[in-house]
Order: structure tokens, then C-alpha cells, then sequence
């Protein structure tokens, strides 16, 4: 069920959900609020925190849609209601202490205003500088997937990377048959430690093969939650 709320029917619709044991459940600042971090359930990557009051929790239970509060205009707002990047929330969690929310959501298009993919796009290095760059990813294989997509762009020289994207898409499909055959035959005779070995080298071969076809991993990420669901 989707709905919309607005600024003024905030507070009204805040009365309607008193008596819910989950909402009671929250522990809100002196504010009335509490901080939310979203999270792509996809990828795992982190995108950006916010603020919710009692009325934006339950509009996201509610709607299946992410609703946040702002502090600045002090209203009601639900995400991509304006730019399109909608956050449709897969789940919602409540920390330890009961004083943060987790909001794990598919999400459309960039997640910071910025229109960068997350907000947290800057560093704080050793030296104490901040650094802008794009979050490498939450996941081990979100990262892993996108500095293969970095070396088949750059093909820096001396790379075994850059070298199986030079020799085409047939040798790289044979590199994927010839680890899926090793990964087996180490699953029937071989140490764990040599399966392990050797499934770490079927999945990043697996991702290069999925580049040089331009098939996007996070493609392969929502057929997945498809088949979860």
C-alpha cells in the first residue's frame, strides 16, 4: 500500500501508530528523532545517513518506500519523491540499544544529492586531508568487480588483467571452464584450503567474463535477490 503524506498530516498520522510495539520500541532523541543509515541490500555498499521522526518510520513500514524527516525544512520527506532515486526498502532494522534504524533498500540511481552513488565519497587521510573519490564498495566482489571494470577501461601495461582483455572473450571463457574444472576436481581430492584457492580464482575470472560481455555485476546481484525472494 503506498500513500502520501504530507507536512501537515504528519503529526496526524504520527497519532494513528501510538500503540505499535516495534515503533514503541525506538528509543527517539529529545528531538523526537532517530538516526537511520541506508544500505543497498544488493551490494552492501553504504549510502548515507539520515534522520527519521516516529510519522517517517511508519510511512516507510507502511509504504515499502524510504521516508526520512528533515531537520533543515522540518517535513516529511520521502526519497526520490523529486529526483527519481527512489529507496525501496527491503528491510528495516533496529540497532542493540533501540537508537538507530537500518534501512537495507534497493536503490535507484545515485543515492547523495551530490549525485554521487553514495555519500560518503570523501577520505580522511593519514595525513589528515580529505580526499574526494567514489566509495570502491561495501562488498568484497562490488570492489573486486569494479577495478576489473577500471583495468579493461585504463589496460595498464604488465597486467594479467588488461592481458586476458586483449586476447578476447573466447580465451577469457576458456580461462572460467578451465577453473570451474579445477574448482571441482578440488572439491573431490583436494585440501579445503586448495578449494578455497581455487573458487577464488573461478569468481574473478567469472567477473572478467562478465565485463568483457558488459554485463554489469549488479545485474547478477538482482537476479539473485529475484531468485531469494
Amino acid at each position: 500500500m503506498t500513500r502520501t503524506f504530507d507536512n501537515q498530516a504528519a503529526s496526524g498520522y504520527d497519532s494513528l501508530v501510538t500503540h505499535s510495539p516495534a515503533l514503541d520500541a525506538v528509543r527517539f532523541d529529545s528531538a523526537g528523532l532517530v538516526p537511520v543509515v541506508a544500505q543497498d541490500a544488493r551490494s552492501g555498499d553504504l549510502l548515507m545517513l539520515a534522520w527519521a521522526n516516529r510519522a517517517a518510520l511508519n510511512a516507510t513500514v507502511q509504504s515499502g518506500e524510504a521516508h526520512y524527516w528533515s531537520r533543515s525544512r522540518q517535513s516529511l520527506w520521502k526519497k526520490g519523491e523529486t529526483s527519481g532515486n527512489r529507496q525501496r526498502v527491503v528491510e528495516v532494522r533496529l540497532d542493540c540499544d533501540a537508537d538507530a534504524i537500518l534501512y537495507r533498500v534497493e536503490q535507484d540511481g545515485p543515492a547523495c544529492h551530490t549525485g554521487s552513488p553514495t555519500c560518503f565519497f570523501r577520505t580522511i587521510s593519514k595525513d589528515q586531508d580529505l580526499v574526494e573519490g567514489d566509495d570502491r564498495g561495501g562488498h568484497l566482489l562490488t570492489r573486486l568487480a569494479r577495478m576489473i571494470a577500471d583495468r579493461d577501461q585504463e589496460r595498464p601495461a604488465e597486467s594479467y588483467t588488461t592481458s586476458l582483455f586483449e586476447r578476447g572473450i573466447g580465451k577469457i571463457a576458456q580461462k572460467v571452464g578451465e577453473e570451474g574444472v579445477e574448482t571441482v576436481i578440488a572439491s573431490l581430492s583436494e585440501s579445503e584450503e586448495r578449494l578455497a584457492s581455487e573458487a577464488a580464482d573461478l569468481l574473478f575470472h567469472l567477473l572478467i567474463l562478465l565485463q568483457a560481455r558488459k554485463v554489469p555485476f549488479a545485474a547478477v546481484l538482482d537476479e539473485l535477490a529475484r531468485r531469494e525472494r
